[in-house]
């Protein structure tokens, strides 16, 4: 057995450079950075696959009669590029939306609505079927739908019927 001296290198001396086929590991340092284990956004499929899934809650929507009434009618397209902006943003794809719209404040802006448990409920269902559809991998099924569950429970800001 060989004892391994525990004192700090001396600060003379060389730097350990990688060998040339090290690559470097990030962990998630803010909006549009990839995290260590890969872009979320591009391994799922960009943009497309946001704004198929969101063109897809939202057909669940609008027979909804819940929820309709909170969404602006005239407006459905805006409202689909702010959530579709809003989702790939988050998972690391361009930060148009803060560029657009500034922080997202959530909480903030959805409390001119009334959002019920029941709300909620029928958000994720809309949500989930939208979600099924993409066919995602199970590992990533199961990140983006932890991330959707908990925002839906997030935006609860009533109990009231």
């Amino acid at each position: 057995m060989t004892d391994i001296p525990l004192t700090p290198r001396p600060s003379t001396a060389q730097p350990v450079t990688p060998p040339p086929s090290a690559v470097p590991v990030t962990v998630r340092r803010g909006l549009g950075d990839d995290a260590a284990q890969g872009n979320f956004w591009q391994q799922i499929g960009g943009r497309p696959t946001f704004e198929k899934l969101v063109r897809r809650f939202y057909e669940g929507v609008r027979t909804d009669e819940v929820l309709w009434p909170m969404y602006p009618e005239g407006d459905l397209e805006g409202a689909i590029q702010r959530l579709t902006g809003f989702l790939e943003q988050y998972w690391g794809g361009p930060t148009t939306y803060s560029q657009e719209r500034g922080h997202p404040r959530l909480r903030m802006r959805h409390m001119p609505f009334r959002v019920t448990p029941e709300a909620r409920d029928h958000w994720l269902q809309h949500m989930r079927v939208a979600a099924d559809e993409l066919e995602l991998a199970p590992l990533d099924d199961a990140m983006l739908w932890g991330y959707l569950d908990r925002a839906a429970q997030a935006m609860v800001n009533t109990f009231e019927r």
